[in-house]
């Protein structure tokens, strides 16, 4: 038998389901598209012939749609990003507070702050600043202790500021002692230990650029530096 060459050929069904399955599926769901938004993303709506000199306005807006969502991905999988993130730093900081919480001694806690607490953070570096016009007492001697002019706390944060975060920077020596060469980015936390103490502060650097940036919230470092101001006023038996 010979074939008709005017007659088209009926094109070989792939494998799996057939058009005709997901046709008939479709009309018994109409609904579909409406439980499944994100397919939008992938379709390909038939442009609308209505003339030469007509636009397709439906095709247009579904391509728009198209766009908006995946913006609207796009902007979902940054917020999981920023969570997941947050919660990690949370924990971080959680952590950190609960070790300087279990201080046996003064000397403990200032070498759980300079030594212990930039592991605990992933830096690279922490130190804690004091003002002093004096030597170092012997209670304080301690590579990550870096003795301040007067007035330096002051002139860095000015009145109102607790926290600083620098996103690219060069470590200064004065507050990163042996360890600014380490540092590109820092956070530095004022330490409000006492009306009676001399003005401080906890420097916190690392290697990287961008880690600490000015959009990022501050909550978590305000909370480790009332920590660590609150458990050195406690070994140092100084009023609020």
């Amino acid at each position: 038998m010979t074939q008709d060459k005017h007659k088209p050929v009926a094109a070989a069904e792939p494998d799996g389901i057939a058009e005709a399955e997901v046709c008939a599926y479709l009309r018994a769901h109409p609904d579909f598209l409406v439980h499944h938004p994100a397919l939008l993303a992938v379709l390909t709506p038939p442009a609308l012939q209505r003339g030469d000199q007509v636009v397709d306005m439906q095709s247009f807006m579904l391509q728009r749609q198209r766009g908006e969502l995946e913006k609207l991905q796009a902007q979902h999988g940054e917020l999981i990003g920023t969570s997941r993130a947050n919660l990690v730093s949370q924990g971080r900081v959680h952590s950190a507070a609960l070790a300087l919480f279990g201080a046996r001694s003064f000397e403990q806690l200032i070498q759980t702050v300079t030594t212990d607490l930039a592991v605990m953070l992933d830096a690279d570096v922490a130190t804690i600043g004091v003002e002093s016009a004096e030597p170092m007492k012997p209670k304080l001697r301690n590579q990550g202790v870096q003795i301040l002019k007067p007035g330096t706390v002051a002139e860095l944060f000015g009145e109102d500021r607790d926290v600083l975060l620098f996103e690219e920077i060069e470590g200064d020596p004065a507050l990163f002692g042996d360890g600014a060469g380490l540092v590109h980015s820092a956070a530095l936390l004022r330490l409000r230990v006492s009306a009676k103490s001399p003005a401080g502060l906890l420097a916190i650097g690392t290697r990287t650029p961008g880690k600490f940036h000015v959009a990022q919230g501050t909550e978590l470092l305000h909370f480790l530096g009332r920590s660590v101001a609150i458990t050195i006023a406690q070994w140092l038996d100084l009023p609020a």
